[in-house]
């Protein structure tokens, strides 16, 4: 790391907000997108050290990134995971998990902010009144397209809900955002999926109600 190195952390939204190595982007190896989304966050000439459950994951990620011709790009894996990060010592950071219903509630009555960085027909599918929309892949360059994350209307210090279909693209989003100074990020389980099978209220594109 010291030398210049990126961390993915390839490992479950739940896993990597319970512990991870602090920097680390989090793109999930069970995303059928893997090696399209670590090629996405990641700059073309990075050097990429994985962090995985265990010896056969990071052969699976590896082969995996192989077909974008990533594989080269990966300069080793972490032996033991990130247990054996905490057991030398090692400094890790978390992030706060929280489902749609904890969500719901703290938007009725402290205002915290909401993020959704899902694709834009998604968004216009239905969304939460009061968030806003960034896809994930804006946060950073893409390929002669700069990053868009200086556009967000808020402060570093600034309590923001991240949310995505499922879970796992805001995670993504949520360790992008860590790297640019954001403290209170809150990674929402379930994502849209969940709000809209909980029933909770969605805007449309044209900003009426709608029966998604």
């Amino acid at each position: 790391m010291a030398n210049g190195h990126l961390i993915v952390d390839a490992r479950s939204s739940a896993e990597y907000g319970a512990a991870h190595i602090p920097g680390a982007y989090n793109v999930q190896m069970s995303s059928p997108e893997f090696e399209q989304r670590v090629g996405w966050v990641t700059p073309d000439d990075s050097s990429i050290i994985l962090v995985t459950e265990s010896a056969a994951d990071a052969q699976r990620c590896i082969y995996n990134m192989a077909f974008i011709a990533l594989d080269s790009n990966v300069a080793g894996f972490l032996d033991g995971g990130i247990d054996s990060w905490m057991g030398a010592g090692k400094h890790v950071e978390t992030i706060p998990q929280i489902d749609v219903f904890a969500l719901q509630n703290r938007l009725s009555t402290n205002g915290l902010r909401v993020l959704d960085v899902r694709e834009e027909d998604e968004w216009d599918e239905g969304h939460i009144a009061s968030a806003e929309f960034m896809t994930y892949t804006s946060l950073v360059p893409q390929l002669d397209i700069p990053a868009r994350i200086d556009e967000l209307p808020w402060s570093f210090d600034e309590s923001i809900a991240v949310t995505c279909a499922t879970g796992k693209r805001s995670s993504t989003a949520i360790s992008i955002l860590r790297r640019h100074g954001y403290e209170k990020l809150f990674n929402v389980t379930g994502g849209m999926e969940a709000w809209e099978h909980a029933g909770f209220e969605m805007l449309d594109a044209a900003g009426n109600i709608c029966n998604c």
